[in-house]
């Protein structure tokens, strides 16, 4: 732990000074983060370097295999983050981000490694979808295909669930809120987002049009059975 040390102390001499009034502000003001990033926990995979963000510009929740459960009574962290990203902060973006070589999506072809481990087995529960879609629709993968494939499934599935959360319905509904599904590249450091529109992954490039999952758009789909003038 000596080297973390170091770097917090490195962090508060050198770096800390010059974003002080930043900070500063941060701590008297609150926060008022644009975006929640739901990612993996992988250590290879760091949201806010990433997206060279500064500190108050993500909302973070990060878990293996960057895995979002549909809505249920039962209390979870990865709700209580969303809920709490919508209707306490605000934010106006969700990006779920899976990443290559997703260790937690490796699993699901060795599945005897997760014997001693169920609490990650039944976590991965809530990726099954993907993997049922890729072990029925796709044909003549290797078992780095099949990696990738579950990984970029896997975050269609965690948009879809997103959108089982109350919070994330209504907002979307009110035209307030953006989905999108990202898959990061560690090797070449490439982003790659789901177009809702085509149903495929599109490379991210500088300057461009950015894909989105689902675009903020107002519905009301009673309106005109009920005599409700939609706003």
């Amino acid at each position: 732990m000596e080297q973390f040390l170091e770097r917090a102390a490195l962090f508060r001499g050198q770096v800390f000074p010059a974003q002080s009034a930043l900070y500063e502000r941060l701590a008297s003001h609150g926060q008022s983060p644009s975006a929640l990033m739901i990612s993996c926990a992988d250590s290879r995979v760091v949201p806010e370097l990433i997206t060279q963000a500064n500190p108050g510009d993500l909302f973070v929740c990060r878990n293996a295999g960057n895995i979002v459960p549909p809505f249920s009574q039962a209390n979870g962290g990865v709700s209580s983050a969303v809920e709490y990203a919508v209707m306490a902060l605000g934010v106006r973006d969700i990006v779920v981000c899976g990443h290559s070589d997703c260790g937690a999506m490796k699993a699901f072809s060795n599945p005897a490694a997760l014997e001693k481990m169920p609490n990650v087995a039944a976590w991965l529960r809530h990726a099954h979808a993907a993997h049922s879609v890729v072990c029925n629709a796709y044909h003549g993968l290797d078992e780095h295909g099949t990696t990738r494939a579950l990984s970029l499934e896997n975050v269609v599935v965690q948009i879809n669930h997103l959108r089982t959360h109350p919070s994330v319905a209504s907002a979307i509904a009110q035209g307030k809120l953006t989905l999108h599904g990202w898959f990061f590249e560690i090797e070449t450091g490439q982003i790659q987002a789901y177009n809702g529109d085509t149903g495929q992954f599109e490379q991210v490039y500088e300057g461009q049009p950015l894909p989105v999952a689902q675009r903020p758009a107002k519905r009301m789909v009673a309106a005109d059975h009920l005599g409700i003038a939609a706003e």
